[in-house]
């Protein structure tokens, strides 16, 4: 082989040698960088802290949020008031700023409740649940515009309330057609005015049925023949009726208006209705000598008593009498006798045989405050 030869073979062995070199280095290399970069893993693992996960539980957070009004607009000025929902509550304010934001820092997580107010607007409200850490932002709370109640508190007077009363007593008749002014189904009726006592008066006296009842007693007077002084025929009739309706008018206008005005007492039956059937009794056998006055409170019944005993006195005037003390002194207690006798009849018959009377007797509300005039240790006994 000549030199030339020789050197191309010398030069390939060479190379070949260099690779193989090259190829036998590498994996040294490559395990030495993955080494490395291990160990420089480690440390930076070992460099950081790791926090405990109570302390993450338990690390307070933010609450952030805007207020707007239905226009859009900020709303500046609204009160907010935060609260926790869990048993360890707590409750923090804030007022929204000028640009409608308000913050609630180091707030404990958990669930909590937002309630929004201000001046001239609905209240409004949000609820949520804070995460540990968190910073919660709360969507847009809009207030809505308050609603306006208006409240009309109409008061109507003790007067209106005893004319309106009045005015259905007027009507009171029994068997529809016998005047029953005289008695009243409310327990705690408005006292009558000065007007309303005549007023009552004056509707009894000048009914239909009062004048014709009379003027029937005055003919049964001269079919009898009591009074003989009067005399028998047109004129006789006249004078029994004269001094029959005077003696009437007389009485009713003496007790049921000119003394109870006076005295400021009340003319009316006061109808009770329930209790015990004493207690009833005595209502009615005490209408002659207790009635109600003009403050609510049962007294003596001046005004019967003396219109009683006044009207036979006025009587006494104008009927023939040969004894006109004794006169006036019998008549006063049968006026007297004839009144408890009214309140009985008020109290068991009338509601019996008058569905008027019924009705209005059942339509009066229950009174727990009143009581039976005579049991009453305030009560004056007569």
């Amino acid at each position: 082989m000549d030199r030339q030869g020789l050197l191309r073979l010398a030069t390939v062995l060479v190379v070949s040698g260099a690779v193989a070199n090259a190829q036998s280095m590498q994996p040294a290399e490559t395990t030495q960088v993955f080494t490395s970069i291990e160990v420089s893993s480690s440390s930076n693992t070992q460099s950081t802290p790791r926090q405990p996960p109570s302390e993450i539980k338990g690390k307070p957070g933010n609450i952030v949020g805007t207020i707007l009004d239905q226009s859009g607009s900020v709303a500046i000025g609204a009160s907010v008031r935060l609260t926790s929902e869990e048993k360890q509550s707590f409750s923090r304010e804030a007022v929204s700023g000028d640009n409608g934001q308000f913050t609630f820092s180091n707030i404990p997580a958990g669930p909590f409740k937002l309630s929004v107010s201000s001046t001239g607007f609905g209240g409004a409200g949000f609820s949520g649940e804070l995460a540990p850490g968190q910073t919660y932002l709360v969507p847009p709370i809009v207030l809505s515009i308050a609603t306006v109640v208006t409240a009309v508190d109409v008061k109507v007077g003790p007067v209106e309330v005893a004319t309106e009363e009045v005015k259905e007593e007027e009507h009171q008749r029994v068997l529809g057609f016998i005047p029953n002014f005289y008695v009243t189904y409310h327990e705690d009726a408005a006292p009558l005015t000065t007007k309303l006592k005549f007023q009552l008066a004056w509707k009894s006296t000048t009914d239909p049925v009062t004048i014709g009842g009379t003027a029937f007693l005055a003919g049964l007077q001269q079919a009898g023949d009591e009074y003989p002084e009067f005399g028998q025929g047109a004129l006789g009739y006249g004078k029994r009726f004269g001094a029959g309706y005077a003696d009437v008018a007389a009485s009713t206008f003496l007790s049921g208006a000119i003394f109870p005005t006076l005295l400021k007492q009340d003319p009316r039956y006061y109808y009770k209705g329930k209790g015990s059937t004493r207690a009833r009794i005595w209502r009615a056998a005490s209408n002659s000598i207790l009635c109600k006055g003009d403050n609510g409170r049962w007294q003596v019944n001046y005004s019967n008593i003396a219109g009683s005993f006044g009207g036979a006195t006025v009587s006494s005037t104008f009927y023939p009498t040969n004894n006109r003390g004794l006169f006036v002194l019998s008549n006063g207690f049968i006026r007297m006798g004839e009144s408890s006798l009214a309140g009985a009849v008020q109290e068991f018959v009338v509601t019996k045989i008058s569905k008027q009377a019924k009705r209005l007797a059942a339509a009066r509300p229950d009174s727990t405050n009143s009581a039976t005039p005579p049991m009453d240790s305030s009560t004056k006994r007569p």
